[in-house]
């Protein structure tokens, strides 16, 4: 299959034309069987996993042995999602919370919801991470400029911050794409319900892979994987079987070109 293109196919036949252990990284948004669309939702909960468990073990056997995977979910899904990986012989790095800042959601019969997760394995002990590449901002400014000219005393050692930031943790709190897209102070509709923030997916290409690795993009919806990884340097395969999505997803990559 020709990389740096996005096919129009069902998830399970791509998956079958994809060559064993070629991929780098993995970040999939798959259906969260919350009926937020037709793609969305399924009969039941053992048909949604079912789907779930087919499609994860065919991209398992696309993953090289020091490949990376990163999956988007809500929280209940998530749980099974890693008893299930964790079954099949992958390793578990992050369970990562996604604070997206986005709404509020009443609920009077529980806490409220305000996060989705994203669940980072990886197929082996010898995989990339770049730690320096995705450092962000230290929470106290004021008490890091200090330390910049004296340093803080640790362990009676002289620590002093490290000028790219400190090292990322697992709680991500970075606004949807809904609220940080509004016009005139209004949210807009975007054309997918779910297109995920283009510094998350390239804190995940940075960290999971170097220039050249290729990238797998399944269920692509608006192409924000296949796009920030042509900008990262990085090559990327995957699949959208939504027509609507899929042509723009081919002019987003087109214009990323140009």
């Amino acid at each position: 299959m020709k990389i740096n293109n996005i096919y129009l196919e069902d998830v399970f036949d791509f998956l079958k034309k994809v060559d064993n252990e070629s991929i780098d990284l993995a970040i999939i948004d798959p259906p969260y069987n919350q009926k937020i669309d037709d793609w969305d939702t399924f009969k039941s909960e053992k048909k949604y996993f079912d789907f779930t468990y087919k499609w994860l073990d065919l991209t398992i056997d696309k993953l090289k042995p020091n490949g990376s995977l990163y999956i988007f979910n809500n929280t209940y899904n998530s749980a099974f999602i890693l008893t299930y990986l964790v079954s099949k012989g992958l390793l578990f790095k992050n369970w990562i919370v996604w604070y997206k800042k986005d709404g509020f959601s009443p609920s009077r019969r529980k806490f409220v919801n305000n996060q989705e997760v994203i669940l980072f394995f990886t197929k082996g002990e010898k995989y990339t991470f770049n730690y320096n590449d995705v450092r962000v901002p230290y929470l106290s400014t004021s008490r890091i400029n200090a330390a910049k000219k004296t340093g803080i005393l640790k362990n009676g050692k002289r620590w002093f911050p490290n000028e790219n930031g400190r090292l990322c943790p697992d709680v991500w709190e970075i606004p949807s794409v809904r609220l940080t897209e509004k016009v005139n102070g209004k949210t807009i509709k975007t054309l997918h319900p779910t297109p995920k923030p283009e510094s998350m997916i390239e804190r995940m290409i940075k960290a999971s892979s170097n220039p050249g690795d290729l990238v797998l993009d399944l269920f692509s919806g608006s192409g924000t994987t296949a796009y920030v990884a042509k900008q990262l340097d990085r090559n990327f395969i995957g699949c959208e079987n939504n027509l609507d999505y899929f042509e723009y997803i081919q002019e987003r990559l087109r214009d990323e070109k140009e």
